[in-house]
């Protein structure tokens, strides 16, 4: 038994696993931050088209 323990102990294959899924999930978090930063600068920049373009049309 206390042979079977030491050898999970010393199993460091889990532990890659967990690396991989912590940086894959930290990846994940960089992606979705930067498409929400950009969708909000895309969405000022077709507001004030809209804007000007209304402001065009009446003159």
């Amino acid at each position: 038994m206390l042979a079977v323990l030491s050898k999970l102990m010393r199993d460091e294959s889990g532990a890659t696993a967990i690396e991989y899924g912590l940086i894959a999930a930290l990846i994940s978090v960089v992606i979705i931050a930067a498409i929400t930063a950009v969708g909000t600068q895309l969405s000022t920049t077709f507001n004030t088209i809209s804007t000007d373009l209304s402001n065009a049309n009446g003159n």
